[in-house]
Formats: C-alpha cells, structure tokens, sequence
C-alpha cells in the first residue's frame, strides 16, 4: 500500500521534484564522466609515459570526488529539506487519517527510492554519452590516434558512482525520518498559513554598507591587480579576505540600497506592479544574503576556472622549448667528482652510435645581477616588476660562443663571432622580450665587475639552450671563450638529436639508460634531470590535462550548486508567498502581469549574483592571463565560448525550470 501511495505521490507532485530530479541528474551524470576517464586509457592508444600521466589524472580525480560528494550530498539534502517543507500539510493530513509518523517515513523513503533511482538512470545514460566526448577531447589534448575509437561504458565508474549515491541517499533517509518524528500535527496543519514575514533593513544603513563593500571589492581587484598570482605577497592575501567580505557587505546592503533608489524615482517605484516586485526581492535578499554571497563566489570560482582551463594548456604548450631530441642536464658544484656529461656515459651505458650528440657547460658570476643590467633598459610591466622588486635575480648566467655555436650548429642555425669587449644577450622570457630588445635597440652597454661590453646582438636571439618544459631563461650572457671575468662552473649538459628523426628505438635506449636508474644506484645519486622532447611535451600535457579536468570538474560542481540553490530559494518564496498574490489577484492583477512579476523576479534573483560574479571573474580572468603570458600567449575566445555554452545550459536551464515551477506554484495555490 506505501509503494502504492509513494508512486502515486511521485507521480501527482511530479512538478515539484522537477529540481530535486535535474540537480541529482546534472550530479551523477558529471560524477560518472569525470570518474570514467580511467576507462578510457583501454581505447586510446596512449605511449606508456602518456598512461603513467593519466593514471596521475584519474588518481587525484578520485581524490577530489571525495570533496564533490559531500558538495552534492549538502545540495541533495537542502533539495530534499525544500520537498518536505512543501509538503507539511499533506503530511499533517496522513496524520490526521490515523497515520503514524513511522508509516509517513516509509512513505518519503519510498518517494525517495523512486526519484533517486529514476535521477540516477537519467544521470548514468547522459554520463555515458557525455564520457564519449570526455574521451575525444583527451584524445586531442593527449594527440593520440583514434583511429580505433569505440564506444565504452565504465562499470568500475557506474560501481563507483552508485556507491556514492547510494551512501548520500541513506544519510537522506535517515534526515527524513529524524525530520519528521520531530515535527508537531498543528505546525504541519498550519504550515500553509505561516507566510515569511517581509524584512526590510533600514534603507539608509543598508545603502552605507553596499557602498563600503562596493569600495572595498575595488580595493580587491586593485591590490591583485598590482601583485598578480603571486601567492607569497601579503597584497594578494589581503585582496582574497577583502573580495570575501566586499561580497557578503554587497549583498547584505544591497536590497536596502535599492529600495532607497527605486523609491526615489517615482515613475519607476509607483509603475505597474514594481512596488511589488521590490519588496519581494529585497525580502528574499535581505533572508538569504549570506547564501547569495557564497553563490556568487562560487560563481567566480566556477567562471575563473572554465574560462581559464585551456588558456592555460595552450599557454603551457606554447612555452614549451625542446629543439632537441633529448637533453641531459647535469648540476655542478665546487668539489664534485663530474663536470662534464661525456664523464657519466660509461655509467650511464648509453652509446651516442650514430646520433649527434654536443657536450658544453654554463657559467655563473658572482656581483653584477640579471636586475643590474636590465634595469636601465626596462620597460613595461617588466620594468615596473623589477622596480618594485617583484622581479629578482641573484646572479648571472653565462655561456662560451663556441659552446653556444655548437648548439647552433646542432639545430642547422648560422653561427656568430664577437669582438673581446663584446657580449650578446639570449633571452627566451615573454614578459622580457621588450626589454630585452630595447637594449639590442640602444646598442646597450653591460657592466661586468668594472669592465664595459658593448651589446653585439643585431636581432633578438631566443634559442634554447636544453629542453625545457617552459621558457624561463630571462637572460643569459654569451661571451667569448677568452673572457676573464670571476666565473665559476654551473651546470653541464648533452643535447642529442637523433639520427633519425621521432625514432622509437633510440628513444627507447635513451630512456632506459637515464631514466630507469633503479637498478644503477651510481647514476641514480647523480644530480641530473634527463629531458627528451617527447617527455617534455607528454608532462606538459599531464600537467595541463589534470588542471584542466580539475578545474571543469569543480567548475560545473559548483555551477550546478549555486543553480539549484537558487532556483530552491526562489521555488521555496514561491509557497510562501501565494497568499500575496492572491491579494494582487483580488484588486484586479491580470494573469499576464503576475507571470510578467515572476519572471522579473526570478531574473533579477538570479541574475544578482551572477553579476557580480561576472564583475570579479573580468578581474580574476584578466589576472591568471597576465601570469600566463609568461609563459606563452593566450586565447580567451574558445574558453569563453566554452563558458558561456555551459552558463547558457546549466544556469539557463536552473533558470527556466524555476520560471515555470514558480508559475505553475502560484497558479494552483488555492
């Protein structure tokens, strides 16, 4: 008879769980695609170095699936609050027919079973679907052939995902029968009767207070601004507290600050049924002005990390420096037993054979520093970065032209020669580039330990030196083979192209001699980095993939949080407002202008703190961009069309969901 009663329930309310449906689907549907990139490993044909960094991604998704589900289970458990507090009366009615409170859980266990596992049926196909172009977007970003390519289901991740579930909704049965056992018939009876009453904060207060926050958020954006992404400055520390509490000042005085300034323009305030529309909203904001500022927040936090995902990886990429099928980079000191790489490749057993391989060394200089020679010369942000010491480094790194030369000649390039009171400047650094050509442009002078060098370059040179996952050389110096100067030994290193070029084969030997050093412990101490092209390039893509996933993953989580709070918190005004518009009904509202006062409000509700959300992410996008052009030039379009798409179906569809519910509430209301 319960079963009976629940489907019946389900079936009868079915509007009403409309958003409890699409939240729990919109979650298990990301839940699953997120959690199955594992399976796709199995149908992409990855090398084992691009597995071993898929494996790092689907790890920490794991981790951060933790951290989701209990995001999810608090937004299925506030769903779920909204659902029963609708429902008290008819809940008070089974009681007066006789129904124990016991029964009454069964009931909303049974209605919960139901809608659960219809949701997650809903969520799993759509996850399915949605986990086959997640596999066709690692394949371009990981640049594998799909030319096998098939459609796959991951049961490990269907197991996974239900588990999951399957947990938040035994906690949910549990809260639903502690809830009910604890409520009164005659609060149940009466709850329909019991109206929110209308809060309004002194206008004038709440108007100083929006004012304060507002100039405080300006503060925010001004200070991370000025220090960028630089985690370590007090600035920037400061600008995430201060954009915190402008946020929750801003919403906490702004339906006060409205109120004050409709007021204020009659034609506005005494129109159609804006009265109305501003007491309602400012009512609502007023109640739930701490949820609203934690959901713009996360709307930040959510645009931010969409908008910024594939900047990123393209940035990442375009820094990338590897001319060279392999290098190895050995760190020297003062006293160590090696200074040459050409002295380990007996340990090593690496036989360079046919390949062309080149042996040289860098230098370091104790007293002038990279700041010292560039500072006259500067310009740009560059320039304001070195004056307020943002930008700092300790001494100077140095290679010999013909060490030099030899790399050139290794890459097919011309060759240079200089005169003795010479040096040529070699800078790969983005945010120096400018910097570094006005000193070529001015024929700068370097000064090195009270000697003069005139500038030799007549072009800006950005060679690399060694592969490296980024471009990060802000300046080395060449100078001749006979400079004098107090230098010291830095680093020595090997660049080997292969004979033939992409060959598989001696990639494989090199691999196996430095980088399977387990069983060789005298390499293994060594203090080398070994970097051939294809590992650069498939840890850039490890790097850039997990961010990117993160960040989506996360990103849409909290999309669909702030989305079907606000769209509960607008639903729940709803039911407790339908006696107010019954009154408007009464002195003559048309139909047509109550639809017009819903859709206005549910606009400006949910467009509130998008709004601001918007505001801050210009700042924040424009921020991670600046630290990004770093390393490599960045391209917002794709990413902000990707955002908006994602906006438009998420928060879009919250929006029209909540539209037509909140319609449909105030036109049965009785």
């Amino acid at each position: 008879m319960y079963s009976k009663i629940a489907i019946n329930n389900v079936k009868k309310s079915f509007k009403d769980y409309t958003i409890y449906f699409l939240t729990i689907a919109f979650a298990v549907c990301i839940f699953y695609s997120f959690n199955a990139i594992d399976a796709q490993k199995a149908v992409l044909v990855m090398s084992k170095s691009q597995a071993e960094y898929m494996t790092v991604v689907t790890t920490l998704i794991s981790y951060v699936s933790v951290f989701v589900s209990f995001i999810l289970g608090g937004l299925i458990l506030y769903a779920n609050n909204f659902l029963i507090k609708k429902r008290k009366k008819e809940l008070g009615i089974y009681m007066t027919l006789g129904m124990s409170k016991s029964k009454i859980s069964k009931i909303l266990l049974g209605e919960t079973l139901i809608v659960g596992i219809l949701s997650l049926v809903a969520g799993l196909l759509l996850g399915v679907l949605l986990s086959q172009g997640l596999s066709l977007f690692t394949a371009k970003l990981f640049e594998v052939d799909m030319t096998e390519f098939k459609f796959i289901v991951s049961f490990g991740a269907i197991g996974k995902t239900i588990l999951y579930f399957a947990i938040i909704f035994g906690v949910l049965m549990i809260f639903n029968t502690t809830i009910v056992s604890r409520y009164k018939l005659i609060d149940m009876l009466n709850a329909g009767r019991k109206n929110e009453e209308i809060k309004i904060k002194n206008p004038i207060v709440s108007s100083i207070i929006f004012i304060i926050s507002a100039v405080i958020l300006v503060f925010a954006y001004y200070l991370v601004n000025k220090v960028g992404l630089n985690l370590e400055k007090i600035e920037f520390k400061y600008s995430i507290v201060l954009g915190i509490l402008g946020t929750v000042g801003f919403f906490f005085g702004i339906a006060g600050f409205i109120i004050s300034i409709v007021q204020k323009s009659k034609n506005i305030y005494l129109k159609k049924l804006n009265i109305f529309i501003t007491r309602q909203i400012s009512s609502k904001v007023n109640t739930n002005f701490l949820s609203m500022a934690v959901i713009s927040l996360m709307l930040f936090i959510t645009i931010v990390l969409l908008s910024t995902g594939l900047s990123f990886k393209s940035a990442l990429e375009e820094g990338i420096v590897a001319p060279f099928d392999a290098s190895v980079k050995l760190f020297t000191a003062e006293g160590e037993e090696y200074t040459s790489v050409e002295q380990i490749l007996n340990i090593a057993k690496y036989d360079v054979k046919d390949n062309k391989a080149i042996f040289f060394n860098t230098y370091r200089m104790d007293g002038p520093d990279t700041n010292s020679i560039l500072k006259n010369y500067a310009v740009g942000d560059f320039k304001k970065d070195l004056d307020n010491g943002k930008q700092r480094w300790e001494s100077i790194d140095m290679i010999k032209l013909s060490d030099f030369n030899k790399i050139r000649e290794l890459e097919g390039k011309s060759t240079f020669t200089m005169k003795d009171d010479e040096v040529m400047l070699l800078s790969n650094f983005k945010s120096a580039k400018s910097s570094i050509e006005n000193m070529i442009k001015v024929k700068g002078i370097v000064n090195l330990n009270g000697k003069e060098y005139k500038v030799a370059n007549t072009e800006y040179l950005d060679d690399a030196l060694y592969n490296s996952a980024i471009a990060d050389n802000v300046l080395t110096l060449i100078v001749n083979d006979n400079f004098d100067g107090n230098i010291y030994l830095s680093n020595a290193y090997m660049n080997v192209n292969y004979k033939n070029p992409d060959d598989e084969l001696a990639e494989e030997d090199m691999q196996n001699s430095f980088h399977n050093t387990g069983n060789n412990k005298e390499l293994y101490d060594l203090p080398l980095i070994v970097y051939t092209k294809q590992d650069v390039y498939n840890e850039n893509r490890g790097l850039s993939t997990t961010i990117l996933y993160i960040g989506l993953y996360l990103g849409i989580v909290f999309l669909i949080a702030s989305a079907a709070v606000l769209a509960l918190q607008q639903l729940s005004e709803a039911s407790d407002s339908s006696d107010r518009y019954k009154a408007l009904k009464k002195i003559g509202a048309t139909e047509k202008m109550i639809n017009k006062t819903i859709f206005a409000q549910t606009v400006i509700y949910f467009v509130m703190p998008l709004g601001l959300a918007i505001v801050s992410s210009i700042v924040g996008i424009n921020v991670v961009n600046k630290f990004l052009s770093m390393y490599g030039k960045t391209n917002i379009v794709p990413t902000a069309l990707l955002t908006l798409a994602i906006l438009v179906i998420v928060y879009g569809g919250y929006f029209y969901v909540t539209y037509t519910g909140y319609k449909s509430i105030i036109k049965n209301s009785k």
